[in-house]
């Protein structure tokens, strides 16, 4: 199976490209499903981000309060880089489990696997191709305020927590650019897509070829 990661910063249109992805063909996670998973609960993960934390973090029913925990961390840079390290070991452990499972039910296949994070984590170094979804920095800055009701500020304040696009953009093995309209977009994630089957039909044969000569 080839094992591909797919990333960007925040907004840049990193869902829309997965959906195109799975209509594709590909088998997807998605990593905020899985660090939602990660601190449901009654999880270690809930209880480990609470001791760091405080119980400030909790909502009333004793589910996580991402809001709550996104104004603690997003402007501390030290307080995400905890965050992250008691999380990203949880949240990989758990797309490898994921990710095993696709492949004993079609080891051909494309698994992509979706995090915003990746590189910042390290993640990206165990997948075999790297792909980073971008946009016009003012593009992004619009729709992050649309998305997610935020003033200019705050809405530029998260973006500058995370590493600069332009530096993302170097890890790539392939770039969708989203700054235009869905048509574009999905052109350029047809195009990959069949870039990544060629891929994998390879990655296949070093494979096979591997098992044969042992």
């Amino acid at each position: 199976m080839l094992k591909v990661g797919l990333t960007g910063s925040i907004a840049v249109g990193k869902s829309c490209v997965l959906s195109v992805l799975k209509e594709l063909g590909c088998h997807v996670i998605d990593a905020d499903q899985i660090a939602r998973d990660v601190v449901a609960p009654g999880t270690p993960g809930l209880r480990s981000v609470t001791e760091a934390f405080g119980s400030s973090v909790l909502r009333d029913d004793g589910t996580l309060n991402r809001e709550r925990l996104g104004e603690i961390v997003f402007g501390d840079e030290a307080k995400r880089n905890k965050l992250n390290s008691i999380l990203h070991p949880m949240i990989i452990a758990a797309q490898d489990e994921t990710v095993r499972a696709f492949e004993a039910k079609d080891p051909n296949g494309i698994a992509i696997i979706d995090a915003a994070l990746m590189i910042e984590s390290g993640g990206y170094k165990r997948l075999d191709k790297l792909i980073v979804v971008y946009c016009e920095p003012e593009i992004q800055l619009q729709r992050l305020i649309k998305r997610d009701g935020l003033s200019p500020e705050a809405a530029q304040t998260r973006i500058s927590a995370q590493m600069p696009q332009e530096e993302k953009i170097r890890y790539a093995d392939f770039l969708i650019d989203t700054s235009g309209d869905f048509a574009g977009t999905r052109a350029q994630v047809e195009t990959l897509f069949e870039q990544l089957r060629n891929a994998s039909t390879n990655n296949q044969e070093i494979i096979d070829a591997a098992r044969g000569s042992c």
